[in-house]
């Protein structure tokens, strides 16, 4: 059987690898270079790259959802949505390459909506979907398809991040942050109860 401690260091050094350069940095030889084994050693427990890249996006992906859940327990909605918004972008400016991976890159396994939203199977959209499940249980929105609504307001900052990462923004980046919450409120003050 193979060490669970290996897999978990694989993934790390995967990862770290990841967030430094991006995805195509991130090879078999090189991760077992870094992890101190021979990239033979590293199909013992991962199959191939795309395998070992769904690791690094599932273990990303559910360290995100821990963070954003633990900071979205506090307040009342409104600022819990503000606060998850803030998250997002620390997460997409603070980890370029990452954000890069997990949400615009075509990969093998990649997430696909709506199919794979469902259940809580994407652990980050989850948070946000919890969070528009509760603006409309408490008639801050108007009932809807609670997938697509997080959808709607997500992909507007994704969108918006995407622009800002490819210099087609000018302006800093605490202005930038702050033209995403006013476009996100904008979106939800459209989504509102009238």
């Amino acid at each position: 059987m193979a060490d669970p401690g290996t897999a978990e260091r694989i993934v790390a050094v995967a990862r770290r690898i990841l967030v430094e350069e991006g995805s195509a940095a991130v090879s078999m030889r090189r991760v077992g270079d870094a992890a101190g084994i021979t990239a033979m050693a590293i199909y013992r427990h991962y199959p191939n790259r795309e395998a070992l890249l769904r690791a690094v996006a599932n273990r990303s992906a559910s360290e995100l959802a821990a963070q954003w859940r633990r900071r979205s327990s506090s307040g009342d909605l409104g600022e819990r949505i503000s606060a998850a918004l803030d998250d997002f972008l620390d997460f997409a400016l603070g980890d370029r390459h990452l954000f890069q991976f997990l949400i615009l890159d075509a990969w093998t396994g990649a997430r696909r909506f709506p199919e794979d939203f469902r259940g809580g199977q994407g652990p980050p959209f989850t948070v946000l979907t919890e969070l528009v499940e509760e603006g409309m249980r408490t008639g801050l929105l108007r009932e809807d398809d609670v997938l697509e609504v997080t959808l709607a307001v997500t992909s507007c900052a994704q969108g918006l991040v995407q622009q800002y990462l490819n210099g087609r923004m000018g302006m800093d980046e605490d202005d930038f942050r702050a033209l995403c919450q006013r476009s996100m409120w904008r979106i939800i003050n459209g989504l509102a109860r009238g």
